[in-house]
């Protein structure tokens, strides 16, 4: 890769990145999904991220920033990664097949008052489809992070589109946004 291409990947980053910038819809939805975490945690809820492969290091990640700190210090804030305890991802995958690794934690873990946030840049993750199924039979309020196209995702999942197909700029876009609600609640709940 030459200076060109770098310069050329940084850009097509900013690009897309300034497509969520004048995306109202999609900035709204962030401020929503926020305020969603906010009230989830004053009720004794948790956020619960899942993900696969790079996007399951997002979910480990953005659940971090929750529990740890962000922008300042302050107390833990309840969040979990699903697929972190690999002694129950190695059993539900191999009693209940990979598909449902994340939808058996959620089956055994999550409450009403959570917030599942699970982040697919295709949306067509077949665990994360099924842990879908397993908030809704639970009515855990569920959004997903994605990319252009939900995949195979329901209209009835709330979905926060990040305008691009390629997967790298999705992922930027993902950890982006995920900053900015945990910024938001982080503010909400402790000021600064």
């Amino acid at each position: 890769m030459n200076i060109a291409n770098v310069k050329e990947s940084v850009q097509a980053s900013i690009d897309v990145k300034t497509q969520l910038l004048h995306d109202t819809q999609l900035i709204t939805q962030i401020v929503d999904l926020a305020s969603k975490c906010t009230d989830s945690l004053h009720l004794g809820g948790k956020i619960i991220f899942c993900g696969n492969g790079g996007s399951f290091a997002d979910a480990q990640h953005l659940s971090a920033e929750f529990t740890s700190r962000f922008l300042f210090d302050r107390p833990g804030l309840a969040s979990i990664a699903l697929g972190t305890n690999s002694s129950a991802m190695s059993a539900i995958g191999n009693d209940y097949g990979y598909d449902n690794v994340f939808s058996r934690e959620i089956e055994a873990i999550a409450n009403p008052v959570d917030v599942i946030i699970a982040i697919t840049t295709s949306g067509n993750s077949s665990n994360i489809l099924k842990a879908i199924d397993a908030a809704k039979i639970k009515k855990i309020f569920t959004v997903v992070l994605t990319g252009s196209g939900k995949g195979k995702i329901s209209d009835d999942v709330i979905t926060l589109n990040v305008p691009s197909h390629d997967t790298a700029r999705i992922q930027e876009c993902h950890i982006l946004i995920g900053h900015i609600i945990c910024g938001i609640v982080e503010e909400a709940i402790f000021g600064s």
